[in-house]
Parts: C-alpha cells; structure tokens; sequence
C-alpha cells in the first residue's frame, strides 16, 4: 500500500498524512478492497483547471479531478484538489476547512471505489458514504 501526497502550485495542507492514510486504508478495508499506489496532490485552481480542460474537456473550475488507475479489487489512482476551490466551499457550506478537505478526500476514494456521483440519487449515496467515512475519521487519533 502506497498513498503519496504532494503539491502543485500550492502549499500543503497542515494534514496529519499517517492518519489520513490510515483514514482511507480502513474506508477501502470497508468496501473489501486493497490499496495499489494513491497519489494526491494538492494544486491551484488555475492548476486544476488547465487539467479540467487537457484532460476532460471540461472548461470550468472543480475541487477534486480522479483519474481511477483500479485494477479487480486493487485502488489505486490520481487525485487532483484544489486547495483554492475546497476553502471557497467550506465557506460557501459554512464547515470548517479542514472538514471540507477531508470531504473532498475521501470523495475521490469513493469515487475510485465505485460510487458515482452524476445524477441526484447517485449525489445522496455519496454524500451518505462521505458522512460515514467522516464519522470513521472522528474515531482515528
């Protein structure tokens, strides 16, 4: 198991990367997977934008883009956060940073795990796995 964390145009975040590692490690443990090789890197939102549209085409700016490197039950892959567009939205949503961090991190997890997100239905079921996920994180020291 291998999950990195760098920086791309940004400065990182005061995270407790042993805890957030072992964080994701029991999220996947939950879903009967394994982790390869995770990757984050925190960015810019110009940075993540210029990937938004090189790589998907998209011309607006995002919190998080996942690039899912799966293989069978083996997690692995690229996850791309701007650490601009996460404190615009934790103010937006009035929550804390850090919380909205943790959202967005463990949102792409979810994503590479299986769970969708692009119609309402879909929205909720993420949205409840982020929530349990959180709770998980409450009780990690």
């Amino acid at each position: 198991m291998q999950i990195s964390y760098s920086t791309c145009e940004t400065e990182m975040p005061e995270i407790n990367q042993e805890r957030i590692s072992l964080w994701i490690s029991k999220v996947v443990e939950n879903f009967e997977c394994e982790i390869g090789e995770i990757n984050y890197y925190f960015c810019s939102d110009n940075y993540l934008l210029e990937m938004n549209r090189e790589h998907l085409n998209h011309d607006y700016f995002t919190d998080i883009i996942t690039f899912d490197y799966r293989v069978s039950d083996i997690i692995s892959g690229d996850l791309y956060i701007s650490i601009d567009t996460v404190r615009d939205n934790a103010e937006e949503y009035k929550v804390d940073f850090f919380e909205e961090l943790h959202r967005v991190i463990i949102h792409g997890i979810l994503h590479l795990l299986g769970i969708d997100d692009k119609c309402d239905e879909d929205q909720k079921i993420m949205t409840q796995k982020e929530d349990e996920s959180l709770v998980l994180l409450s009780k990690i020291h």
